[in-house]
This record gives structure tokens, sequence and C-alpha cells, in this order.
């Protein structure tokens, strides 16, 4: 065989296998964010906003128009607690919400707990995550509420 026709056929192969190597090296998407039911409510039942409290406080979350349930789960019209302490800017629609010490998760289902912080003024917001942890669409947030921590 030519050069010229092993040069062909080299570039005929490559072209033929092209989109395979690009789909293989392609993401997949991600799932299209839950759609949350018009007139939901996430509220603090306490705190209140305002409130001066101890180091160790129970904070109870309110819920209306959707349910709760554990992380994981997928259940229509339902999701789980995050209490964000101290944040200043909502993480990003399309990722899971972080889990560290400002980001809690309750992928229980709880709807309440009790938390310990140092003296000082802290806010306090609760953002509704889906079964993957991820917020709704449109977000399902609290008022952001400020207490005080003898």
């Amino acid at each position: 065989m030519s050069t010229q026709r092993i040069a062909l056929l080299a570039l005929a192969l490559s072209a033929a296998f092209a989109p395979l190597a690009h789909a293989a090296d392609a993401q997949p998407a991600a799932p299209a964010r839950t759609v949350a039911p018009a007139g939901v409510e996430l509220y603090f039942i306490t705190p209140k906003d305002g409130d001066t409290v101890g180091r160790e406080l129970t904070v109870q979350f309110g819920l209306k128009g959707m349910g709760i349930a554990p992380a994981g789960i997928t259940v229509d019209k339902t999701g789980h607690h995050h209490l964000l302490i101290d944040v200043a800017t909502q993480p990003s629609a399309n990722e899971p919400i972080p889990a560290d010490k400002q980001h809690v998760h309750f992928g229980g289902g709880q709807t309440q707990a009790t938390i310990t912080l140092e003296p000082g003024t802290h806010t306090l917001q609760l953002n509704l995550g889906d079964a993957l942890h991820r917020q709704f669409d449109p977000p399902v947030l609290s008022k952001k509420i400020t207490i005080t921590v003898k």
C-alpha cells in the first residue's frame, strides 16, 4: 500500500473515531433542579429575629406548602432542611449545598436541632434542599434572622 493511501486511511479512521473520543471526555449533564411548588413558606419557629439566646439553643424549623423527607429519598413536593449560619451569599444553585460548620445538613428529615454558637451576633437562614442536597428552583429560603448569643 502506498504512503499516500496509508495517510488517507489514517485520516479517515481518525475522523470516524473522533466523535467517540470526545464523547468519552464529556461529562454527563447534571439532572435538572427540582421545581418548588408555588406558595412554599420556610421559616423559623424558634428563635425569632432579634432574640438573645444562650450558647446552646434549640432551633425549630417551620414549613408550609411542602413536606419533609430524608436526603436521598425522592418524593414529590418534599425536601430536607439546611441551616445556614453566618452565610453572606447563597450556595451555587446547581451544586449540592456544602456541608460544613456554616451549612448544617439535616438529611434525616429533622425539623429541629440543638446547636451551640460562640457568643456574639449571628445570622441564621434555612435553605430547603432536594433529595440530592441541591436548592429547589426557585430556591426555598427562610428570611435571614439575626440573634445575639450571650
